[in-house]
């Protein structure tokens, strides 16, 4: 059965949305696939700093998630691959994380279809979800996208089997 995605709204995350995700994400559960604990809040300063950047360059970012209630959730989004030398370098990458509390509810997937509408009137035809094999949420969320899995591969840094989902645009 298909239930209604609940109201979610993006925008370009603003200097004290570092503040909102570096509370929101110091959960070992939201972090369970990202490390294992919440960065230093100097980390969400530099990258909510990057995704503004990148909105104005290329009109699509890590957008700030916020429920009815405009309270930030979360972020979801779209990026360049940022790391070098592994992964699906040169490509765009939609990613999101979400405050525990909201887990279960259809942010996440409602969030992730604007972020897609957005990146395709930005011009992009294609788009990568790099998820680890144990995070069968993400792996959902992929699957409610209408993502295709196209690679298996160990992460360099842990040998972690990783998931390389594309969705053609």
């Amino acid at each position: 059965m298909n239930r209604a995605l609940p109201d979610v709204r993006l925008r370009v995350p603003t200097d004290e949305d570092a503040f909102a995700w570096h509370r929101i994400f110091d959960d070992p559960d939201v972090m369970e696939f990202h490390g294992g604990k919440s960065a230093e809040l100097s980390v969400y300063e530099e990258l909510t700093a990057r995704q503004r950047r990148h909105d104005a360059e290329h009109g699509f970012c890590f957008w700030s998630m916020l429920d009815e209630n405009d309270q930030v959730i979360g972020f979801t989004g779209a990026q360049p691959w940022p790391h070098q030398g592994f992964g699906p370098v040169g490509e765009i990458e939609i990613g999101w994380r979400l405050a525990r509390p909201h887990w279960g509810k259809g942010y996440v997937t409602a969030a992730a279809r604007e972020t897609l509408d957005r990146v395709r009137r930005a011009g992009v035809p294609t788009v990568v979800a790099m998820v680890l094999a144990e995070n069968k949420r993400s792996i959902a969320v992929t699957q409610r996208l209408g993502m295709a899995l196209e690679e298996v591969f160990a992460t360099p840094a842990t040998k972690a089997v990783g998931h390389r989902y594309r969705l053609n645009l």
